[in-house]
């Protein structure tokens, strides 16, 4: 079993969206044993969301999984099984450009309560 949140969440992708303090987000490198990329803060950092889209849209990221503050993605085998969530508005999306644009799909989260 692999688990990590933010940073720890996205080096199990081929790629992840990552921020410096007061810069620009950008894709950096991960270990490759998901496939896509994984934008973490979804919901809960403004620049997130436009800014993986904008990767996607350029060819900068690949089509992959966002998910936003209190949202999990599990995997089985490397296909996605599940989405958990600690917050009912926590939710998790497909994110993937399609013909010059950007396709985000929301996808259903149980809710742990």
């Amino acid at each position: 079993m692999l688990t990590g949140l933010s940073a720890g969440s996205i080096c199990w992708f081929e790629e992840g969206i990552t921020d410096p303090l007061n810069a620009p987000l950008y894709k950096l490198e991960g270990l490759g044993m998901l496939k896509g990329s994984h934008c973490p803060h979804y919901d809960g950092e403004s620049k997130r969301r436009p800014s993986y889209h904008n990767l996607v849209l350029n060819g900068e990221a690949q089509s992959g999984y966002a998910a936003d503050d209190g949202a999990a993605l599990h995997f089985i085998d490397e296909q996605l099984h599940k989405i958990v969530s600690s917050r009912v508005d926590a939710h998790a999306y497909h994110v993937q450009g399609v013909r010059n644009t950007v396709t985000e799909t929301q996808l259903a989260a149980g809710f742990l309560g």
